[in-house]
């Protein structure tokens, strides 16, 4: 199993912190990260689903993919809500 990336300078997955979250995640990705560890994320919207969407696309178009852990409850809720709850790999 992979090691966990912390993305320790996340805590948010926010309409607010979308554009700085977006780019780290795509540089993580860009320097070969999988495994991505949202354990120290403490607030979560709607943007969180379509962050987690767009580093998981970022990463396949790469050739690589990507595995979510310790995703916040609330996202999980919101990405079944949208029906997209699927689409997001994630470790058990």
């Amino acid at each position: 199993m992979a090691e966990a990336n912390p993305m320790l300078s996340i805590d948010a997955l926010t309409f607010t912190t979308a554009r700085e979250a977006l780019e780290q995640g795509a540089a993580a990705i860009r320097a070969g990260e999988t495994v991505f560890d949202l354990g120290g994320v403490k607030a979560a919207d709607s943007s969180g689903v379509a962050l987690l969407l767009a580093w998981q696309r970022r990463a396949l178009d790469a050739g690589h993919r990507v595995t979510f852990v310790n995703v916040p409850d609330n996202v999980h809720k919101l990405a079944a809500l949208y029906g997209v709850d699927t689409l997001l790999p994630q470790q058990a």
